[in-house]
C-alpha cells in the first residue's frame, strides 16, 4: 500500500484504477474495478466519472474498507474498427 508524507506525518493511501470502456454497439460507457467492487454504466463519460466519484466511497465503506486518503486512477479504453 502506498504512503504519502503530509506535514511530517506518514499517511496510508489506497489506490484503485477504474477502467472506463466504451461499448459501440450499446453506445454506453462502463466503469469497472474488481477490487472495490464497482460496475457502473452511462451514456455520458462525464456523468459516469461523477457517478464513480460518488459511488466509490460508499462501496468501500460497505465492504469494510477505509475510503479516506483514497486515490482513483482513471483508465479509458475505446476501440474503433476501420472499414
Amino acid at each position: 500500500m502506498p504512503f504519502a508524507l503530509f506535514c511530517g506525518i506518514i499517511v496510508d493511501m489506497a489506490e484503485y484504477t477504474i477502467t472506463f470502456t466504451f461499448d459501440e454497439e450499446a453506445a454506453v460507457w462502463y466503469a469497472l474495478n474488481d477490487d472495490i467492487p464497482l460496475a457502473l454504466e452511462s451514456d455520458s463519460f462525464d456523468v459516469l466519472i461523477e457517478r464513480v466519484k460518488l459511488a466509490v466511497p460508499e462501496l468501500l465503506e460497505l465492504n469494510g474498507k477505509n475510503h479516506e486518503n483514497t486515490v482513483l486512477h482513471f483508465s479509458m479504453e475505446r476501440e474503433a474498427v476501420l472499414a
